[in-house]
């Protein structure tokens, strides 16, 4: 089981994957203004590779967007190839013409 805790401050912020108590993963992001954060880096350690890690992390990302009324900015590559493969998620990505 993956556990996925979050950290914020009023610039930056990240979400860490935990698995039975061992850090999986983290994902950072800054804050691009009050409404919308960037996803500027996803990590997960080796021994964790291909047991959606990072998956989990972004959903968690997603998840505080849509709470908050947030959007989100990807940047990481794997953030952005993960958006494009999952139509579900996108309704928090930043309409191009407001970036």
């Amino acid at each position: 089981m993956i556990e996925v805790k979050h950290s914020n401050n009023e610039k930056n912020g990240n979400f860490e994957a935990f698995i039975d108590g061992k850090r999986a993963g983290l994902m950072t992001y800054t804050w691009a203004g009050e409404e919308r954060f960037i996803i500027d880096h996803t990590e997960v350690e080796e021994a964790y590779n291909g047991k959606g890690v990072g998956k989990e992390m972004l959903l968690a990302a997603v998840d505080f967007a849509r709470k908050n009324g947030k959007t989100i900015i990807p940047l990481c590559p794997f953030a952005k190839a993960t958006f494009q493969k999952h139509e579900e998620i996108q309704d928090v990505l930043v309409n191009q013409a407001q970036a």
